[in-house]
C-alpha cells in the first residue's frame, strides 16, 4: 500500500522535491495573475470598505456593521498600509496565502507517501486538485477571507499531527493559534477547533494530554482577544455582528432561499472537479484500511475536517458553493490517495508522473472551460471605469450611494448605514438600527426621495429597491457604464 513503510524511503530528496516546488510556483503564478486580472468577488467589496475604514481609524462593529469576525480585515488594512489603498495588492497577497496552503498540503503527500516511485506523484496529484480547483481559484484570490482561512487550516492540521508526536506542548499551542485565527477570519472555519483537539486527544502519542489541551486551548483563544474586547465595550453591537444579523436576518426578503439551498447542496453532482474530486477522496478512504494505524489516522484527520466543515458550510442559510472551498485541502489529500488506488486496481501504477501528467490536463481544462464561460462577468478594472465616472459627477463633497467596490476605489467613507448593503433589509426601529448603523431600507428610500443622495451609483438595478424608487424620474441626468448605472442631478 502507498502508506506502507519502505526501505527505500529516505525523505526529501532535493531532485524530486524540487520539481514538486517548481509546479507549486507554477501554479501560484497561475493564481498571481489571475489575482491582478479576473478575480472579484461580489462580497469582497465591503470587505475592503472595512479594511479601509479601519485604516482610517474605525472599528468594526462599534462604528459601522461588519457581520464577520474582524481578523482578516485587519489583515487587509494593514497591507493597504503598505501597499497603499490598492485591490491589486490585496489580491496578490491573498494569492500567495492560497499558494502556501497548496504548498503545505501538496507536502503533507510528499512526507507521507512511502512508495519512493509515487511520493512525487501523489503529491502532484494533490497539488493539482487544490491549485486548479475553480472554487479555489475564484475566492482564493479575493480579498475576503478564504486565502488566509485555507492557509490557516491546512498548517494548523499539519501541527496537530506533529504535535501529537512530541511531548513539548508548543506545537500545540501553535496549532491552537492557528485554528483560533481562522475562525477569526471566518465562523465558517469554526468546527476545525474542536475536530483538531479531540483528534489530538485520541492520538496523543507522548507528552502530557493536560499541558497540551490547555497549550491548544489557550493559543486558540489569542486571536479572540480582540472580540472579547469589543464585546466587553459594547455587548449588544458585538453580538448583532457574529450572531444575531446571522440568526435574524440573513434569509429575510429571500422567498427563494430554501431552494437555493438546495440547489448549492447538490450542485457538486453538475461539476465534474467536484464529483471526481469527491469519488477519488472516498476511494482513499476505502483504501486507507490496510495501512499502519499512526499513518491511517492522519488521513482520517483529513476526513473528519471536510465533514465537519461541510456540514458548518451546510447549515450557513442561504449557503453558497464557496463556503465548502475549505473542505478542498483535505479532500485532495484522500484523492491522491484514491488515484493511487484507482490505478492499482487498473493495473497502472508504474508509471505515475504520466497519469498525473493526464489528470493535470483534465483539471487545466475543466479551469479554463468554466472560466471562459464567464468572460464577460465584470471585474475590477470595469469597476475602476465605473469609479472614474462617478467620480467626475459627484465630487467629494458629494452625499454619494453606490456599491462598495466605488466607495474603496473613491476612497471616500460611506454615509453611516450604507458600508454594508445587506443590513438594508433589516427592519428595526431607528433607536434600535443607529448604534447598529445600520439604515433600513424604508429609511433608504425615504431619505432618497428627500434628495440626500446627490448622485447614485448601482450595479443591481433590478432589485425591488431600485425599482421602487423610480431613480429615472428622481434624476436629471443618467449613464450606463460596464452595465451599471449612475444617476446624478437631483430634481429638487
Amino acid at each position: 500500500m502507498l502508506l506502507i513503510d519502505s526501505s527505500e524511503f529516505a525523505g526529501r530528496k532535493q531532485r524530486t522535491f524540487g520539481v514538486l516546488c517548481l509546479a507549486v510556483a507554477l501554479l501560484s503564478a497561475g493564481l498571481l495573475v489571475f489575482s491582478q486580472t479576473k478575480a472579484l468577488a461580489w462580497d469582497e467589496g465591503f470587505h475592503l470598505v472595512a479594511a479601509f475604514l479601519i485604516t482610517t481609524g474605525k472599528t468594526p462593529y462599534l462604528d459601522f456593521c461588519f457581520p464577520q469576525t474582524p481578523l482578516n480585515a485587519y489583515w487587509n488594512a494593514a497591507w493597504m498600509r503598505i501597499f497603499g489603498e490598492s485591490w491589486r495588492g490585496v489580491h496578490a497577497v491573498t494569492a500567495l496565502l492560497t499558494s502556501g496552503a497548496i504548498f503545505l498540503t501538496a507536502d503533507f503527500l510528499y512526507a507521507e507517501v512511502r512508495v519512493p516511485r509515487w511520493r512525487l506523484a501523489a503529491a502532484l496529484t494533490a497539488a493539482l486538485f487544490v491549485g486548479l480547483n475553480r472554487t479555489v481559484v475564484d475566492f482564493g484570490t479575493v480579498a475576503q477571507a478564504y486565502g488566509m482561512c485555507l492557509l490557516l487550516l491546512v498548517a494548523a492540521f499539519r501541527l496537530t499531527i506533529r504535535a501529537a508526536e512530541v511531548a513539548s506542548p508548543l506545537d500545540s499551542a501553535a496549532a491552537g493559534l492557528l485554528a483560533g485565527a481562522a475562525a477569526n477570519c471566518s465562523l465558517l472555519t469554526a468546527p476545525a477547533c474542536p475536530v483538531l483537539l479531540l483528534w489530538a486527544l485520541v492520538y496523543q502519542r507522548t507528552g502530557s494530554r493536560i499541558a497540551k489541551t490547555a497549550a491548544f486551548l489557550g493559543g486558540a483563544l489569542i486571536p479572540s482577544l480582540p472580540v472579547l474586547w469589543l464585546l466587553v465595550q459594547s455587548p449588544q453591537v458585538t453580538w448583532f455582528n457574529l450572531a444575531g444579523y446571522h440568526a435574524f436576518y440573513r434569509r429575510v426578503k429571500w422567498e427563494g432561499a430554501t431552494l437555493h439551498d438546495f440547489e448549492v447542496m447538490v450542485s457538486w453532482i453538475q461539476s465534474a472537479q467536484g464529483l471526481f474530486l469527491g469519488l477519488l477522496a472516498i476511494a482513499g478512504l476505502v483504501s486507507l484500511k490496510s495501512s499502519p494505524r499512526s499513518q491511517r489516522a492522519k488521513f482520517y484527520l483529513a476526513g473528519w475536517l471536510s465533514v465537519a466543515l461541510s456540514l458548518e458550510a451546510a447549515v450557513a442559510h442561504p449557503t453558497f458553493a464557496q463556503y465548502f472551498v475549505f473542505t478542498v485541502p483535505f479532500l485532495s489529500m484522500l484523492a491522491a490517495i484514491g488515484f493511487y488506488s484507482v490505478l492499482s486496481r487498473l493495473g497502472l501504477r508504474e508509471k505515475p508522473l504520466r497519469a498525473v501528467s493526464v489528470l493535470g490536463v483534465l483539471l487545466a481544462l475543466s479551469l479554463a472551460k468554466s472560466l471562459d464561460d464567464e468572460r464577460d462577468e465584470i471585474t475590477w478594472p470595469d469597476f475602476e471605469k465605473i469609479a472614474q465616472n462617478v467620480d467626475e459627477v459627484a465630487p467629494a463633497s458629494t452625499t454619494l450611494w453606490a456599491d462598495p467596490h466605488v466607495y474603496f476605489l473613491l476612497s471616500r467613507v460611506p454615509p453611516s448605514g450604507m458600508e454594508f448593503p445587506a443590513s438594508h433589509k433589516v427592519e428595526i426601529a431607528a433607536a434600535q438600527a443607529a448604534p447598529l448603523h445600520i439604515l433600513p431600507q424604508s429609511e433608504l428610500e425615504r431619505q432618497v426621495k428627500a434628495g440626500r443622495f446627490g448622485a447614485i451609483e448601482t450595479c443591481d438595478d433590478d432589485t425591488e429597491t431600485i425599482k421602487a424608487l423610480g431613480l429615472p424620474s428622481l434624476y436629471q441626468d443618467q449613464a450606463e457604464v460596464s452595465d451599471c448605472a449612475i444617476y446624478w442631478n437631483w430634481k429638487k
